[in-house]
């Protein structure tokens, strides 16, 4: 038996293992198994903690429900420092991730602060099959063109402003923008509307998940395009299905900062050779 912690931030669920101490490899369909909501533990996101370094406190793996392995889980994330917090006494830590080096620390209040670093807006950072300004271009679909933003969190994002954000076509829309060949790695794709200058509310379709109830770098890369495009401030409360999260994107050095809550629900055993 392998010991595993469920937790979420906002609703977006991982079953989380720490493999610090000895390694854990897990296949994709054992990944799709645990994932599984009604025949195995259920999540959005399998978690994987490993060593630390010099510079890092742990590393991170993130391995999504149809067992694809990501780059960055801005959510999981907040909940691994959450996590290694309580557990040292600390108040900062860092964790190594694909995406890089995310510095986190206690916020207070329940809360978690992580710089989810620079946002990377050029078209082949993203990455694009070809060339296109990130702030806004058309994105053909189905015989029509979509405007549409894109950034990249360390993980792939497009992101359209639409009237409302409640109404938006996510699970129509959602898996046909994920697999457009204008995104080789698939994409993460954000509906968000605009409350005020300061307050955005989205809805998201998450890459090899489908509709969640909420997506940490899809909420830094929502704030950042609507930055970009004059529609917020460079600070702003993103309102998402699961709740809340306080997002900052720095003029000094162009990190982006994402503040939110993060949960631990309960800790239990899993036999891993049940799946796949």
């Amino acid at each position: 038996m392998t010991a595993f912690l469920k937790m979420h931030g906002l609703g977006n669920d991982f079953v989380v293992f720490d493999a610090r101490d000895a390694a854990l490899a897990l296949t994709p369909a054992q990944a799709r198994g645990l994932a599984d909501r009604r025949f195995g533990i259920g999540c959005d996101t399998v978690v994987i903690i490993g060593p630390g370094s010099a510079e890092a406190d742990a590393s991170l793996r993130f391995i999504n429900a149809d067992g694809g392995e990501i780059e960055s889980c801005g959510n999981a994330t907040r909940c691994v420092a959450r996590l290694l917090m309580d557990e040292r006494g600390l108040t900062s830590v860092r964790l190594a991730s694909r995406a890089g080096l995310l510095a986190c620390r206690d916020a207070g209040k329940g809360l978690v602060e992580a710089d989810m670093g620079p946002a990377r807006l050029e078209w082949n950072e993203i990455p694009l099959a070809e060339a296109q300004d990130t702030r806004s271009f058309m994105l053909p679909l189905d015989g029509q063109a979509l405007a549409v933003s894109a950034a990249s969190m360390g993980n792939p994002h497009c992101i359209l402003f639409v009237p409302d954000a409640e109404k938006a076509p996510v699970a129509v829309l959602g898996p046909k923008i994920e697999t457009h060949t204008l995104f080789p790695a698939r994409t993460n794709v954000e509906f968000v509307s605009v409350i005020s200058e300061n307050r955005l509310r989205m809805r998201v379709w998450e890459r090899g998940i489908g509709i969640t109830l909420a997506c940490g770098t899809g909420a830094c890369a929502a704030l950042v395009a609507a930055a970009r495009l004059g529609k917020s401030g460079r600070k702003a409360e993103i309102v998402l299905d699961g709740g809340s999260l306080q997002i900052a994107w720095r003029e000094n050095d162009g990190h982006v900062i994402m503040t939110g809550p993060s949960t631990l629900v309960y800790r239990g055993q899993v036999d891993l050779t049940k799946f796949g």
